[in-house]
């Protein structure tokens, strides 16, 4: 009897869900992915690296209690002010039950300084992207990501490749376990 490896995504948004789903399945073959809401434990857009990592790392770890998977990820999309501007980023952590961690950190894109003020201000991103845009919703869609590269690339795929790059400390385990 062949056991299916399970996977749990602190989230329910469907585009975070799918691009776990997709880096899984391409990894491992074939997996159960689910997707379960639980808290971040920060706020609801993260200013810096660290908020972001440890609001994934809660997902995360919540997400595979909650559902008792072999993995739990957690990705925080959030920004960071550096000297050369506010990016637009994010942490994807991915823990397994033995209380491994992998930690990737997102692409960054610079925000414009409009978006920054709004989101300093206690604005959520996704809903400055949404009035922006006059749609609803689009971080369950194409997200920031999408807009500002007029969807040369989508939030979906920056997800992918920050999930695959936490899965890095699980595919040369050799290399951190010593």
């Amino acid at each position: 009897m062949v056991v299916m490896l399970s996977v749990a995504v602190g989230s329910m948004n469907p585009v975070k869900i799918r691009a776990v789903e997709k880096v899984f399945r391409r990894v491992f073959g074939d997996v159960c992915v689910e997707g379960v809401e639980v808290d971040s434990g920060v706020s609801h857009t993260p200013s810096s690296w660290e908020e972001m990592v440890r609001g994934a790392l809660n997902r995360a770890e919540a997400a595979r209690r909650v559902l008792d998977a072999d993995f739990g990820v957690g990705l925080e999309g959030g920004y960071e002010r550096t000297e050369f501007g506010v990016f637009l980023t994010g942490a994807v952590v991915v823990v397994d039950r033995e209380g491994r961690v992998g930690i990737s950190r997102g692409n960054g894109i610079l925000l414009p300084r409009r978006v920054v003020e709004r989101l300093e201000r206690g604005e959520e991103l996704g809903d400055v992207m949404d009035e922006l845009q006059g749609v609803e919703n689009t971080k369950q869609r194409w997200g920031a990501v999408g807009f500002f590269t007029k969807n040369y690339s989508s939030r979906q795929e920056s997800f992918e490749i920050a999930v695959l790059y936490a899965l890095a400390r699980f595919l040369r385990r050799e290399l951190y376990e010593y």
